[in-house]
């Protein structure tokens, strides 16, 4: 028998080496259990056979951006519009390989994927806003390049899935990575100055920012709660997270009607902060007594 989504994710996110395209399937599962099983097995097949019509031969970070615009925008389509945003099928691998449509993370996994499993060397890049890219090698702390970035071989160069994999250019990745830490340096840019390399997207920050972005899609919506949930319950299996999650369950199970389960969460978050917040603590307290006095 199967074990659960949530305990495959858990033990996936656990691996010393965590598979991104495993951890998104199993998000879809998650998201909906037609996702799961034949489907999930269907979307890896489908990232293989895509690896599979990448040409022979690809040897430059040029090279093997223009194969994967060749074969995954403009040969299938893959790309992205802004009505994808309104899309919780954007946000999900299966959905995303089926309708070659997503949003701009979830297109640059598929274009990791295929370009890892044909060997290329490759990494996403989280940006204010935005995801893409970087295919060719990245140092997190310094590769630079300058003047070559347009006029000749450079480390590595950016590519924008949601644009169908369109290369982008050096004034491009300046407008892009100017407001990112890690990104263009101070003084650097005009001039052909040399401009400081992103760094590379871990893959459970990626994971994360998947969840992140469902969660802010179903933010605005009181019959999307439950979607809120599970986001949060699937987050807060990852080997990292931000304590105060446990405090946004809480909030999400009052809203939902739990007003004992939320009261309890908060009081066992108010109790962890205490020590260093206790005025915060005390405000949670008081929000824990008012959800029991709901039942009343």
């Amino acid at each position: 028998m199967t074990a659960p989504v949530r305990e495959r994710f858990a033990a996936a996110a656990r691996e010393e080496r965590p598979d991104l395209a495993e951890l998104c399937l199993l998000i879809g599962a998650e998201a909906d259990p037609a996702l799961d099983g034949p489907v999930a097995d269907l979307a890896q097949i489908e990232l293989d056979r895509l690896a599979g019509l990448l040409p022979y031969g690809s040897t430059t970070p040029q090279d093997w951006a223009q194969a994967l615009r060749r074969v995954l925008g403009a040969g299938h389509g893959f790309h992205g519009t802004p009505a994808d945003y309104g899309l919780l099928s954007s946000s999900l691998l299966q959905e995303v390989l089926r309708r070659r449509r997503g949003l701009p993370i979830l297109l640059s996994v598929v274009w990791m994927e295929v370009a890892r499993r044909a060997g290329a060397p490759v990494h996403g890049v989280g940006l204010p806003g935005h995801f893409v890219v970087a295919l060719g090698e990245l140092e997190p702390h310094g590769a630079e390049f300058g003047a070559e970035f347009d006029n000749g071989p450079a480390p590595y160069v950016l590519v924008d899935p949601f644009d169908a994999g369109r290369v982008l250019s050096r004034p491009d990745a300046e407008r892009l990575m100017s407001g990112s830490v890690g990104g263009i340096q101070a003084g650097t840019g005009a001039g052909g100055r040399a401009m400081a390399a992103p760094a590379p997207a871990d893959t459970l920050d990626i994971v994360r920012r998947v969840l992140n972005n469902i969660r802010a899609w179903a933010a605005p919506r009181p019959e999307r709660l439950p979607v809120q949930l599970w986001t949060l319950d699937l987050t807060l299996l990852l080997p990292r997270h931000p304590a105060r999650l446990r405090y946004e369950r809480a909030q999400v199970l009052v809203q939902m009607g739990d007003f004992l389960g939320g009261a309890a969460e908060m009081e066992e978050y108010a109790e962890v902060i205490g020590s260093f917040d206790p005025e915060t603590a005390a405000t949670i307290r008081t929000q824990a007594r008012a959800a029991r006095a709901r039942l009343n």
